[in-house]
């Protein structure tokens, strides 16, 4: 803990700990920054650059010095893939490198254009007063302006006042060809909307500006919804079983979705009454409760949603507080497990241009995994359950201050924790890093079981041996002892630890396996695997497909998205086209229960036990050693 080096992002100003070695596209990372690395980190693609404003890191290797140059790194550049800190250092990101940066909704990255035509737009217009010999009505003088438009009560309520106090001189809002506000003066340039990932543990909100596509805000919290139970089958039971329990569980996540809001305008100094659309994508139960949809179906065969279609709604029938005449936006859903979040990470990945066989894996309670194989896309659900977010974990923590986020074997156990703090505790990142590497020392066995010391490999470090705790008839691993935490109570991963890793571990796992064989593919076949999701940036690569929640497969093809599910929703946000793509993804994409079918339990049975091996990775393969 103490070896653990700043990092401060400009300009940003956000700063973190790590230890020495770490690489900055995983500093990066834990910051919350999704690097563009189109060649999965391998040093081939130049766009991960970054500028070493101060502080200490390795020298520029071969790879880099191809890249960028002599006068380049002299000048401080480094690639984000490569360099690693080995002190205190100031990195400067350029917008350029930002995998999800705001101009770049212009200009997708798989070379699809995305061009900025929200539903909502915004007209100023000098109208044509009535007159003795023009005796038309107030909304006929808009009619004439604007041509066969219609009108929302609420707008033609405004007209006689706004008319006279502007001398007709009008900004109208639209959305498609109805009108929804008119306003004095030229307010053209105050058009907004706001996306909103509506995950199961977490809600991130993006206010984005409709006109040119920047993002204004983002704000994030935890979603309320967790205290009524960690996963989306609990929330499921409370709707069905308890007559209260939907309108309990919709009346949090609004409310936590207005909180939202409210941050995002109090950062921006936008006026509420200037946001005029909201976008939605979450899972299927997330997005059902938001509507006040009672999701019992989700737990019954044949397991169906409400909808698959888009919703679209105002924004006073959810209560969603932004101009009260805006709208509400539903992304459409591919099947009972498989939400709008899914579909808004197909559309954000381009996942159905892919060339090769393709995989979107979102890791979290529920896991969420999309093949594309000759531009057909086959998409499925396993509940992983709350393990990767620490629940059921002994010490188990959200990713939050205080949680030990990496675990590094080298001679000795060390370890990396958020806000550089004593740790409390251990969060998913963790959990694998801490799993993969006592596999490696052979601490681990195939089957999950914490070997005692009599059973080590010979060459396990005395160090390592020495954590070794006895407990009955099974063995604990001391991971950091109570002189060191922040509860004065020693931090173990313990061998009930393991087993829920597997659990969640093997879902992911075997449902990859059927996805892949019913394509009649290998693994080997995969062209990429694309990580989505705010856990999924965490992941260490290396570490992922050694406990084999990942295909064995070369790292440069396992690349880091992001949050497609919010970068999704501010397309859909953006883009009347991006929404009509999003509507016809959701038809062509084959939904596969695995709850039907019959392999399943087989393959899941087979994915508890952890590879006896990993690939072995290449000396070149440097993106591999952390990410």
């Amino acid at each position: 803990m103490n070896k653990e080096v700043k990092v401060c992002f400009e300009p940003s100003g956000r700063t973190v700990f790590a230890l020495p070695g770490t690489t900055l596209l995983e500093v990066a990372a834990r910051a919350g920054f999704i690097i563009e690395t189109p060649c999965g980190g391998a040093g081939k693609c130049g766009k991960c650059v970054v500028r070493i404003a101060s502080g200490s890191c390795s020298p520029a290797g071969d790879e880099e010095q191809k890249a960028l140059g002599v006068r380049r790194i002299s000048e401080g550049h480094r690639l984000a893939c490569h360099c690693k800190v080995e002190g205190h250092v100031t990195v400067e990101i350029p917008e350029t490198s930002l995998f999800q940066a705001g101009h770049k909704i212009l200009q997708h990255g798989s070379g699809g254009k995305v061009i900025v035509k929200p539903r909502t737009t915004k007209q100023f217009v000098q109208l044509t007063p009535p007159g003795r010999e023009n005796m038309m009505s107030d909304m006929d003088c808009v009619k004439k302006a604007l041509g066969p438009v219609k009108l929302d009560i609420s707008a033609i309520q405004s007209l006689p006042k706004v008319l006279r106090e502007s001398k007709f001189s009008v900004t109208v809002t639209a959305i498609d060809n109805r009108i929804i506000d008119i306003e004095p003066g030229n307010t053209t340039s105050k058009c907004c909307g706001v996306a909103f990932d509506i995950g199961t543990t977490t809600l991130v909100g993006t206010l984005v500006d409709l006109i040119t596509g920047a993002d204004l805000a983002v704000a994030s919290q935890i979603n309320p919804q967790t205290s009524f139970g960690d996963d989306v089958v609990s929330r499921i039971k409370r709707c069905r079983d308890d007559e209260k329990g939907l309108g309990q569980l919709q009346e949090a996540v609004l409310q936590a979705v207005n909180t939202i809001i409210n941050k995002l305008l109090k950062e921006s100094g936008v006026d509420r009454k200037s946001v005029y659309e909201a976008v939605f994508a979450g899972n299927t139960t997330m997005q059902e409760i938001l509507c006040g949809i009672n999701p019992m179906s989700l737990a019954e065969l044949p397991f169906v949603p409400a909808f698959r279609e888009p919703l679209r709604m105002r924004a006073w029938d959810l209560n969603v507080k932004i101009n009260p005449h805006g709208d509400v936006h539903i992304f459409p859903q591919i099947g009972g497990f498989v939400g709008g979040d899914t579909v808004a990470g197909i559309l954000a990945v381009r996942l159905d241009q892919t060339k090769e066989p393709s995989l979107l894996v979102d890791v979290g309670t529920n896991g969420e995994i999309v093949l594309c194989h000759k531009g057909k896309l086959t998409a499925t659900s396993v509940a992983a359950g709350p393990a990767f977010e620490g629940a059921r974990i002994v010490n188990g923590m959200r990713g939050t201050n205080g949680a030990i986020e990496k675990v590094v074997a080298d001679g000795d156990i060390l370890i990396n924790v958020i806000g550089n703090v004593k740790p409390a505790g251990i969060c998913g990142s963790g959990l694998i890093d801490a799993t993969a590497e006592l596999l490696r020392l052979g601490v681990l066995d195939s089957t999950g079981r914490l070997q005692g010391p009599d059973d080590l490999p010979a060459g396990v470090p005395e160090a390592i041996r020495r954590r070794l705790i006895p407990n009955r008839d099974q063995y604990d691993f001391l991971l950091v002892d109570r002189a060191h935490t922040a509860t004065g109570e020693s931090l173990c991963l313990y061998q009930k630890d393991i087993r829920e890793l597997q659990l969640a571990n093997g879902a992911i796992r075997a449902g990859i396996s059927i996805l892949l064989k019913n394509d009649g593919l290998k693994p080997e076949d995969l062209g990429s695997v694309l990580l989505a999701g705010a856990f999924g940036n965490f992941i260490r690569r290396k570490n992922a497909r050694r406990i084999g929640m990942l295909p064995q497969i070369p790292c440069d093809r396992i690349r880091f998205m992001g949050n497609t599910a919010s970068f999704g929703a501010k397309m859909v946000l953006l883009s009347q086209t991006e929404e009509e793509y999003a509507a016809r993804i959701t038809q062509e994409t084959r939904h596969l229960d695995l709850s039907l079918d019959p392999e399943f339990q087989m393959e899941f049975s087979s994915a508890m036990l952890f590879p006896e091996q990993d690939l072995e990775t290449p000396p070149t393969d440097l993106a591999c050693h952390e990410r």
